[in-house]
């Protein structure tokens, strides 16, 4: 079965080698390994295999990548401050246990001390349950104005308000990149010359507490600084028209009671149409409860050791990331296993580039696609987990070009000797750091070496990596020095492909790290657009 599955996939060139690397020995990383073990009897190594270069560099980015909510201190007894929120989306109960609630509702929070559900009251319907966090503000808050973004990069602020159905002077407010007690205003504006595109404006703050973007007009908050220039453009672009519309918040769970468990009966799943196959089982378009949209992949039988996995969906699913695919839960009793994640609607990236509404995308949303991918692997990096199998296979995308990582661990729990008996391990040889196939090392740096490949597959619309090269002739080049060259049929800048070249350095600890990399996306474009205006007094 195993051999069979490897020819299917001769685009992906997945190649066989040999288990912990083709030369083992006192450099063999699996050679000191300790940790549980398959059925089979295979180790596995260690999840969290820290970068030795790392420990002075680590610290939180900024703008709430890392979106798992600490607990807060609860409300005491007898306390006579009543916290009241505002429901900033509609959000329909799943269980007997939670609370449906419309924008704009507001209820009373009597328990928020855990982190992704809070207890509260319905001031209108006097109904008691819980709510998800995020779906809520304080009352009377800026974050209660439908305006303001609080985790928006300038980037992701440009996607938003550039989509079609926002008119010119479509705005969003939100906390400024550079400046800790600043924010910036970003408005959709159109030109002859330039087309639809944003501008954006530094909102400075007072010493006594107010806003101002002109000298000359300084505002007591920023409520009133919005409310001014929605009625006057007072030196802007365009009067301020209508708030961005806000893109629903990630549940992160299927449903309340299922917040500390990720087991459930496989009868609550509906199987309604199969998306594809992979190398371990097919996935499907599904449902739970017949309410919930659902990814499904079901594992072939044998594919992986249930209790490594279940192992690994532990971790899987605790880690919680905007540019994450969510796993919400599994059905293990019995084969096939199911994983049930986050559904993305456009499929795969590499299918999405190849075949998908992909091909007509521009440079920017190749960009875009690219620096969300690298948030995804710095909060990775940040965690020290390791992904082993980074690929645009292994990207999916949703609506608006919104692209999350997916799959991250599996590759560690496959077992091998059903995946291709009797040849050992198999790697993705073309998107493998050489250090990981040899020796078996896989680290944050091995993931910097494919997220290099996978941006050449970016930036060439889906093409194989090492076109008409065997995964055998991949090593052997790779090992003498070679390198993929810049394509030729592409638009690739040389700074990016100078970047892949730096990701693909021999010496691990040489590559980039992820930090650097989704900086270096997320500020791509800026230098060639117009800069923050400042208005004129």
């Amino acid at each position: 079965m195993g051999n069979k599955c490897c020819s299917k996939r001769q685009d992906q060139e997945l190649a066989l080698t040999y288990p912990g690397g083709y030369k083992k020995g006192e450099n063999s990383f699996n050679s000191n390994l300790s940790g549980p073990k398959h059925n089979n009897g295979g180790s596995i190594d260690s999840r969290y295999t820290p970068d030795p270069n790392r420990g002075q560099l680590i610290k939180h980015p900024k703008g709430g990548v890392d979106i798992i909510r600490p607990r807060t201190t609860p409300l005491l007894p007898g306390h006579n401050t009543r916290r009241i929120v505002v429901a900033l989306y509609n959000y329909n109960a799943r269980e007997e246990t939670d609370v449906s609630f419309v924008k704009g509702d507001r209820m009373e929070v009597l328990d928020d001390t855990e982190s992704d559900w809070w207890r509260v009251v319905h001031l209108k319907t006097r109904q008691e349950g819980l709510i998800p966090w995020n779906f809520v503000a304080e009352d009377r808050s800026v974050n209660s104005e439908d305006w303001f973004f609080e985790n928006v990069s300038r980037k992701e602020a440009d996607k938003l308000l550039l989509a079609n159905e926002n008119p010119r002077g479509t705005f969003l407010v939100r906390p400024s990149e550079h400046n800790p007690n600043g924010f910036s205003l970003s408005v959709k504006d159109w030109e002859e010359s330039r087309g639809y595109h944003v501008k954006h404006y530094k909102i400075k703050p007072l010493d006594n507490g107010g806003y101002y973007i002109a000298t000359n007009q300084t505002f007591p908050s920023l409520p009133a600084l919005v409310m001014a220039y929605s009625k006057n453009a007072l030196g802007l672009c365009h009067v301020l028209s209508s708030p961005c519309p806000k893109p629903q918040p990630q549940v992160w769970d299927l449903g309340p009671e299922l917040r500390d468990k990720w087991e459930i009966n496989r009868n609550e799943i509906q199987l309604i149409r199969k998306l594809g196959h992979g190398n371990f089982g097919e996935v499907y378009y599904g449902k739970w409860r017949n309410n919930i949209e659902v990814a499904v992949k079901t594992l072939r039988e044998g594919t992986m050791s249930t209790q490594a996995f279940l192992q690994e969906a532990a971790i899987m699913k605790k880690f919680r990331h905007s540019r994450l695919v969510a796993l919400y839960a599994v059905c293990s009793k019995e084969e096939p296993i199911y994983i049930v994640q986050e559904y993305m609607s456009k499929g795969s990236l590499l299918d999405f580039l190849r075949t998908g509404d992909g091909q007509f995308l521009q440079f920017e949303d190749l960009i875009y696609i690219a620096a969300q991918v690298a948030s995804g692997m710095e909060y990775l990096e940040l965690k020290q987990l390791i992904h082993r199998d980074l690929a645009a296979r292994n990207v999916l995308i949703g609506e608006n070009n919104v692209a999350k990582i997916c799959d991250f661990g599996l590759a560690r729990v496959i077992a091998d000797d059903e995946y291709c008996p009797k040849q050992g391990s198999r790697f993705p040889v073309k998107w493998t750091a050489p250090e990981a196939i040899v020796y078996g090392k896989f680290s944050i740096k091995s993931d910097v070496w494919s997220y290099g490949i996978l941006l050449m597959e970016l930036f060439t619309y889906g093409q194989v990596p090492y076109p008409g090269m065997h995964s055998r002739e991949v090593i052997e080049q790779i090992e003498r020095g070679y390198r993929m060259p810049k394509p030729t049929n592409h638009h690739l800048p040389d700074d990016i492909y100078s970047l892949m070249l730096k990701c693909w350095d021999a010496i691990p600890d040489k590559r980039p790290t992820f930090e650097f990399l989704n900086h270096y996306f997320q500020n791509f474009t800026i230098t060639s657009e117009v800069p923050y205006r400042e208005v004129q007094d």
